[in-house]
Order: structure tokens, then sequence, then C-alpha cells
């Protein structure tokens, strides 16, 4: 069994709001573009579920992972056999929204 696959991917709530909130954003500027967006989710997770530690810390145990085409960030922090996404944010967004969450 790879470490991928022992790994948990837990969405906390407001994280999984941003997330299904940005897609219909992208989905009202051009239709198909919120599926877009959440492809590039997918990628993005599939990423920090092979390399956790890949992507830069940004606070004491909380790293952010970049989404490609997009300007958001998947903020999240790995934990032994889990990997808890916190926020989905846009990038010139206060880091304040995601900071308390941890």
């Amino acid at each position: 069994m790879s470490a991928r696959s022992e790994r948990r991917f837990v969405v906390r709530p407001q994280a999984g709001r941003e997330i299904e909130e940005a897609a219909e954003w992208y989905d009202n500027r051009r239709s198909g573009l919120g599926s877009e967006f959440l492809d590039a989710v997918d990628t993005c997770i599939a990423s920090v579920l092979q390399s956790p530690e890949l992507h830069p810390e940004v606070r004491s145990g909380i790293r952010r992972a970049v989404l490609r085409r997009f300007p958001y960030n998947l903020v999240y922090v790995p934990r032994p056999g889990e990997v808890v996404v916190l926020g989905c944010v846009h990038g010139r967004r206060n880091p304040k929204i995601w900071q308390n969450r941890a």
C-alpha cells in the first residue's frame, strides 16, 4: 500500500464552502469554468496527498499549495495519516481568514 493511499483527506466545512463558492463564481463568469476550477482543486489535492511536505510552510505546521490556472491557495495541515484542509482562499485575501482555523 502506498503512503498516499494510507492518508485520509479531510476538508473542513468552511473550506468546502469556499471551494463550492469559488466554483460557482467561475461558472457564472463562463459556463464550464467552475468545473475546470474543481479539476484544478482535484489535481492540487492529488499533489498534496502524494507529497504533503513538498509545499511551503506558511505558518508553523500549516502549508499552502497553489492551484494551477487559478489564483487560489489550498491551505492545509499534514498530520500522521491524514491531511486536513483549512481553507481554499484567493491569493489576495487576508491570510487571517484561515489562520484561526488551525
